[in-house]
């Protein structure tokens, strides 16, 4: 028996489709048989849920189905004979004997048997398109920034090849048409919805079209300046730090940050500075002892904090 799409995604009938949407990523997310393999339990949840998406995500579908016009599949439900229908029908004609024909409220035998097998088969008899199917593709972090292709695997078993295009952003929902549930009668095959859940990376953070790295350096390229090697997206490429550069400096390369796609221009690569001591041997201690730069002014001054 088929189940209420709106418990199935924990959702009140008056749900937002900004909440149905969460709901249902969350429990994509949770139940997504990538992330539970071998898990047949929650392969089975996440085809329930997908489908209760597809029902309550589309404006039509679901103004239909509050109605009462189709039901928690998508398939039209028969519309039900009122009583008044019957009640206004004079009371000779309800049970009449028409020259061998017995009707029923103006229906022949015929007639109502044909209606009776179309309703079983799903109301409509004319070609029907197929419906969308809803899938999650978690990807890498570098995957969306520059693009790739990736494998997903199906509940099914079976695997489609993803183009993840450079530029896709968390929550991203790809179209890949016809791939989806195929068509009745004749009808075109839905399309695969794949929304793009994006995994966090060690290093870098995105903002827009920009890239953020914090990039450690030792003591002496920090006072000594030089040329550094630096990672980026697309690969590391040279760099040049500035003798007496402090942790919390911060250098900009253009055009290394999200490629330029959809219109818009190539970000670019924000490098913050942090200074890192690393090994100290017992020279350097020493120096340190007896050395105390000319006019050095205590970086704690402002707080309040020198001695």
């Amino acid at each position: 028996m088929a189940e209420d799409p709106y418990k199935l995604l924990g959702v009140p009938k008056d749900a937002s489709a900004e909440d149905i949407r969460k709901a249902y990523r969350k429990l994509a997310k949770k139940h997504h048989p990538d992330l539970n393999p071998g898990n047949k339990a929650a392969e089975e949840t996440f085809k329930r849920v997908s489908a209760a998406n597809e029902l309550l995500s589309d404006p039509e579908k679901r103004a239909r189905y509050d109605a009462g016009e189709i039901d928690e599949t998508g398939a039209e439900k028969a519309p039900p004979r009122s009583y008044r229908q019957y009640a206004e029908t004079g009371a000779g004609e309800r049970y009449a004997y028409n020259g061998g024909d017995a009707g029923f409220a103006g229906e022949n035998f015929e007639d109502l048997f044909s209606t009776i097998f179309s309703n079983r088969q799903g109301g409509a008899t004319g070609p029907a398109r197929g419906r969308d199917e809803h899938y999650v593709l978690t990807a890498e972090f570098l995957d969306a920034v520059t693009g790739a292709t990736r494998r997903l695997t199906l509940p099914d078993g079976q695997t489609l090849d993803v183009k993840i295009p450079p530029g896709t952003e968390e929550g991203n929902v790809l179209r890949l048409r016809g791939r989806g549930h195929p068509g009745r009668n004749g009808g075109p095959a839905g399309d695969a919805l794949i929304e793009i859940h994006i995994l966090p990376h060690r290093f870098f953070t995105r903002d827009g079209q920009d890239i953020h790295l914090d990039l450690p350096i030792t003591v002496p390229e920090a006072v000594l300046g030089g040329k550094i090697t630096v990672p980026t997206p697309a690969g590391p490429v040279a760099m040049t730090v500035k003798p007496h550069s402090d942790t919390g400096t911060k250098l900009r390369l253009p055009g290394r940050g999200v490629p330029a796609h959809g219109g818009l221009p190539a970000g670019a690569l924000y490098v913050t500075l942090r200074v890192v001591i690393g090994t100290v041997d017992a020279a350097l201690e020493d120096f340190l002892r007896g050395w105390k730069p000319a006019g050095a002014k205590d970086p704690r001054a402002d707080m309040g904090a020198s001695s």
